[in-house]
């Protein structure tokens, strides 16, 4: 499908926009901006954009009060349709952010339960207790999300809701022609539910994808042909920047050989999962490194591995923000974007990733790996392609049986002639093709 070979781009609109947290019901168009970025998004290659919510919300947007209309805060639907059309004919697909777990406490239908009580025709559509009360003092008892109540959990098993759900898809797909949804926290949604939405999804549009949030535990629950195409892949995000602060290049791989390993292993091997170094639940990739020189590597690494590679607003001129400063610090408003030398780096990992199947569809071998060098194998069909990394501040030479003392360098596009050993600079990426 169309995502296996894209480069995604997440965008969190409240904060791209600079609006204001509290839903005030004052309307901007600020979703606009996105039409303005255009020409950054086609340099930096980017296939697909994925949205953090943008439906009508309480604060912060997950939170929702409508499914099928766009914050006031962010603009109106025509607004987006503006941004959808502009978006589709640059070649980029839309992904919106389904959060199907839980709403806000406006949203509509937990409006009318507040105002009706017992009588409230939507009074199965929540886990309600009439004899209790909420934190809010509302008179009765409802589940929030993980003990947060101003996210109200609704009843997937409540046909009347899961329609509500599918026909709000349907309008975004016929209204706006989005391409797929990410579903925020996939792990908590019945699974019944997530397979009816994988059936009803293929019949809307046989190429829209799916991708769920998934933190830990075995992915295979829910990676599977009647579930989800893909799902986030935490276990990777820590192992990356993890094994850079740590100069352990084993952390990674080992996670890498765990899920997509030729060897036995391979727990998702053919499988594409979403590959980030952060998002925006997450500290900063250019904050939480300890070594900037390190910067252009996380992303050579990200590039390299199997999955979808995701690149967070902003984070590819470096910029920086961190979890202990709130939600705000990973989530701000840029006057403009940036273009620098790890923009043009971003931009150059993307050609080589377009122009060779086997960074999509190869199969995937640790080649070489010390404590500050790997090198990873990707082959496919008759093409095999080296990432080498060297995260060390002295050059190396990396010795192993590399098939053939001819290679293209795909980063400087020359050919190499090596004498038995593969040539690491210090604190550089390399992405070779064996001839």
């Amino acid at each position: 499908m169309w995502a296996e070979e894209s480069v995604v781009y997440q965008i969190y609109p409240l904060g791209f926009c600079d609006a204001p947290y509290e839903n005030d019901g004052k309307l901007d168009h600020g979703i606009l901006k996105v039409i303005d970025w255009i020409d950054h998004l086609k340099y930096l290659g980017i296939d697909c954009i994925y949205f953090s919510p943008l439906f009508e919300s309480d604060t912060h947007g997950y939170n929702a009060r409508d499914l099928r209309k766009v914050d006031v805060r962010l603009g109106t639907n025509e607004d987006f349709k503006k941004v959808c059309e502009k978006l589709h004919a640059a070649g980029i697909k839309v992904m919106l952010d389904g959060v199907f777990n839980h709403v806000g406490r406006g949203f509509w239908a937990f409006e009318d339960v507040r105002k009706n009580r017992e009588n409230s025709r939507y009074k199965d559509w929540f886990f309600l207790n009439f004899g209790g009360n909420s934190a809010y003092n509302d008179g009765f008892y409802y589940e929030g999300w993980e003990g947060n109540y101003d996210l109200v959990k609704i009843n997937l098993w409540n046909n009347e809701v899961v329609d509500y759900l599918f026909d709000s898809v349907r309008f975004w797909v016929d209204e706006f022609g989005i391409d797929g949804l990410r579903l925020d926290v996939a792990y908590c949604l019945d699974r019944g539910f997530i397979g009816r939405l994988r059936s009803f999804c293929n019949e809307l549009k046989p190429d829209f994808y799916l991708i769920g949030e998934m933190i830990h535990g075995n992915y295979s629950d829910l990676l599977r042909d009647d579930m989800l195409n893909s799902v986030t892949n935490y276990e990777c995000y820590k192992g990356l920047y993890s094994s850079f602060n740590c100069m352990n290049m084993f952390e990674l791989m080992h996670s890498l050989m765990r899920q997509f390993g030729e060897d036995g292993q391979g727990l998702y091997r053919g499988k594409h999962l979403l590959s980030f170094v952060d998002n925006h639940d997450v500290t900063r990739v250019a904050s939480i490194l300890n070594n900037e020189k390190h910067l252009p590597l996380i992303y050579a690494a990200l590039f390299g591995m199997p999955g979808i590679p995701c690149i967070y607003y902003g984070s590819e001129w470096g910029a920086k923000g961190e979890k202990r400063d709130g939600d705000p610090a990973l989530r701000p408003y840029f006057d403009n974007y940036v273009e620098n030398e790890l923009t043009d780096w971003v931009s150059t990992l993307s050609k080589i990733r377009h122009s060779h199947k086997a960074l999509s569809f190869g199969s995937f071998r640790s080649a070489f790996l010390t404590n500050k060098q790997c090198v990873m194998e990707r082959v496919f069909e008759d093409e095999k392609i080296l990432i080498a990394i060297n995260a060390d501040e002295y050059d190396f030479e990396a010795r192993f049986n590399i098939g053939s003392n001819k290679l293209h360098d795909l980063t400087d596009d020359i050919d190499v002639i090596i004498d038995g050993f593969l040539p690491m600079p210090a604190y550089s990426a390399k992405f070779y093709v064996v001839k």
